[in-house]
């Protein structure tokens, strides 16, 4: 066989493992278009839905008919346009990661495929819960901090002297909340994004503890620095409120925790497989104890 041959052998599997590839991701992309189109078609309730919480705490400070506005022609249209694609990338995840698992599923093992398939599953679900508790729980605080911390002067001011607070006032200027579209949406979405994405964290965690990349005892040696990772990003991705910043600090934090014993539950399984098999060494129980006897 000649050198002309063997190249071309060689390169058709490339070739058809490319063209499946196209295919694809043809497909994801028409998903995900298919899902902005109707994202966008009900965009304006999927805004007024986003934006309850701050509707909400605006209601709550004595505000009878919530405004929001926006100041450019193009503003509410760009608006629609990136909740649609949130949202249509929400609605054809389902779609992608099916398209994922059938590209990649071919070149695994069995045991690999069982182990790979429960976390396509359990990832948006995840996300889901953390975008659901942003919502009704981390942006309503934030938005009662930011709007109740403006209301605040007045609150005393109608407490030193409520005769003049009921009427007009000769001297001072009134602030009040003229929310623009774009910027409270920020928010929301900044909040929402990130807390589905910190949900995740025990979705990634168990699945590099099955495939060996971590270990229950790693994660208690590292959890000290875990702490110190979890306070920045709970700085940086969370408005500069200290209740947002707590709360996201301690739900990841459990998330962590929850993590170690989801991982060493993955590690009793493995072990306890090993053993069935006979093909479980026996110094690895050793140096665990010995691990254990020298402490973090």
């Amino acid at each position: 066989m000649s050198d002309t041959e063997t190249l071309e052998d060689s390169s058709a599997p490339l070739i058809e493992h490319l063209a499946e590839l196209r295919t694809r991701l043809i497909r994801s992309v028409l998903a995900f278009l298919v899902g902005m189109t109707i994202c966008f078609t009900f965009g304006s309730m999927i805004l007024d839905f986003l934006l309850t919480p701050i509707e909400n705490t605006m209601r709550a400070l004595g505000n009878p008919n919530p405004v929001m506005q926006y100041t450019a022609p193009q503003e509410y249209f760009f608006t629609l346009i990136r909740i649609s694609m949130v949202g249509g990338l929400c609605i054809s995840f389902p779609v992608i990661a099916f398209q994922m698992w059938r590209f990649v599923a071919p070149g695994l093992y069995k045991q690999e495929k069982n182990a790979f398939l429960p976390f396509i599953i359990s990832s948006p679900v995840m996300f889901l819960l953390g975008a659901s508790f942003a919502h009704y729980v981390v942006v309503p605080l934030a938005m009662q901090f930011f709007l109740g911390f403006a209301d605040l002067p007045s609150f005393f001011a109608a407490l030193i002297t409520p005769e003049e607070a009921a009427g007009a006032k000769d001297t001072g200027i009134d602030i009040v909340f003229n929310g623009k579209v774009n910027e409270s949406l920020d928010i929301t979405l900044k909040m929402i994004v990130a807390f589905g994405l910190c949900f995740q964290l025990p979705v990634l965690l168990t699945l590099m503890g099955k495939a060996g990349l971590a270990s229950a005892e790693g994660l208690r040696n590292v959890r000290k620095y875990a702490i110190v990772g979890i306070l920045s990003v709970a700085a940086l991705v969370t408005p500069p409120d200290v209740t947002t910043q707590i709360l996201l600090f301690t739900v990841v934090y459990g998330l962590y925790e929850i993590s170690i014993f989801l991982v060493a539950r993955v590690e009793k399984q493995r072990e306890a497989k090993l053993r069935e098999e006979g093909l479980w060494d026996e110094d690895e129980d050793d140096e665990e104890i010995h691990a254990e006897d020298r402490g973090p």
